[in-house]
This record gives C-alpha cells, sequence and structure tokens, in this order.
C-alpha cells in the first residue's frame, strides 16, 4: 500500500526521475529547474545509480507527466524548453533532509545508515550516525503512513539495510520462468545489493584510473 499522501505506488521509471530531480537541485542548482535532455542524463548515468537504467526521452516524459498529475513535479517555461521541479517534500509533508534521504533511496537502493550517511552527503550533511537513524525512524513512524522500511540482515551483515516504500513493499524473488526483463518490474533486495556493490567497484577504479592520468599529467 502507497502512504496516505500518495494515491498509488511509483514505479522504477518514476522513482528514477523523481531522484534524479532531488539530488540535481542540490548538485547542480545552477541548471535547475532541470530540461529533459538533462533529465534523460540524469537517469541512465552510470555512477550513483541502483540499477542502471537507459530511459529514452519519451520514457522520461511519460514519467512526467505522471508525476505532475500526482502534484509531485512542476513544470514551468525555461527560454525554448520546459523545465521541471520537484514538490516532494510539500506532497510527502516531510522536511528537506528527509527528502535527501528517500532520494538516495530511489537512486541506490536499499542501503545501511553507514551508507546513507555518506551518499546523502551532497544532498544533506548529517552530524551523525545517530542523527540520521532518527530522520530514518520518523520516516518509518509516520502516522501518515511509513514511507521506508528496515530490512532483514543478510547473512554476514553487520547492518541492516533500509528501503523505501514509495515504490512498493519488499518483493520475494520471483517464481522461475518468470519474465525479469522489465527494467519497471521489482528487483529482490539481493539484485540492488549485487548491482551497489558492482557499482562501487566500477567508481574506484574510475578514481584509480583518473589519478593515475593525473599523475602522469604531472610529469
Amino acid at each position: 500500500m502507497p502512504p496516505d499522501n500518495l494515491p498509488r505506488e511509483l514505479d522504477a521509471y518514476e522513482l528514477r526521475v523523481l531522484g534524479v530531480l532531488v539530488e540535481k537541485e542540490r548538485t547542480v542548482p545552477d541548471t535547475y529547474p532541470l530540461s529533459i535532455n538533462a533529465l534523460v542524463a540524469g537517469s541512465n548515468q552510470k555512477t550513483s545509480r541502483a540499477p542502471l537504467m537507459e530511459l529514452s526521452e519519451r520514457d522520461v516524459q511519460t514519467a512526467l507527466d505522471s508525476l505532475r498529475a500526482l502534484s509531485l513535479v512542476v513544470e514551468s517555461s525555461g527560454g525554448r524548453v520546459m523545465r521541471y521541479s520537484h514538490n516532494l517534500p510539500r506532497v510527502l509533508g516531510i522536511p528537506t533532509e528527509s527528502a535527501a534521504i528517500i532520494a538516495t533511496l530511489m537512486l541506490r537502493g536499499p542501503q545501511t545508515p553507514g551508507e546513507l550517511r555518506i551518499n546523502t552527503e551532497r544532498l544533506h550533511r548529517f552530524a551523525d550516525i545517530s542523527s540520521l537513524e532518527a530522520y530514518l525512524a520518523e520516516l518509518r513512524d509516520r502516522p501518515a503512513g511509513a514511507l521506508v522500511v528496515e530490512l532483514p540482515r543478510a547473512p554476514g551483515s553487520r547492518e541492516n539495510r533500509w528501503m523505501h516504500l514509495i515504490g512498493g513493499a519488499p518483493k520475494m524473488a520471483a517464481p522461475a520462468g518468470d519474465d525479469g526483463d522489465d527494467a519497471r518490474s521489482g528487483l529482490t533486495c539481493g539484485d540492488f545489493d549485487r548491482l551497489a556493490a558492482l557499482e562501487e567497484r566500477v567508481a574506484r577504479l574510475e578514481a584509480v584510473i583518473a589519478a593515475m592520468g593525473s599523475a602522469q599529467s604531472a610529469r
């Protein structure tokens, strides 16, 4: 069931577009609100995203139209192109700190509080883990309906992961023979874990290669 503030759950494309709007408002304020082209690029970027997606301009426009109908997105005229901004805190009745957490969960999948504190830093800098966990508890215990849930601890893990509920409750693995190719279909927690781990490995490798290139240029 969706939270009381929303009439339905959001699908994967809507979640990605909405998450990008929240993120880019903080990280690239000079180009916000965003154009369609900027939203396509942000949705399909290869870092800070799990799962990776390949949304077309049509996919993004369809998601925007649906989000506008839910008052989660506002359209404005920006010269020759239309631009879009989000309305997430107002619609859900949450502070910007909580919106940063929700958006990071939308963009990166389930995460531990430690991972969330690192990954939300560009959107909001939490003083410590306890501060972030307090916001997670508020999002979980909202009278209007929980927006996050704490997942069971995975074997070998020292911390529990959290996920948002705007796209629905955690889904179990699909039975054998089900078609899992549609990017909008539910992903299991294990899928998110593997994708997030792969993404982090790629990001670390890119950082090492960039550092090596800088060192060679300096010589």
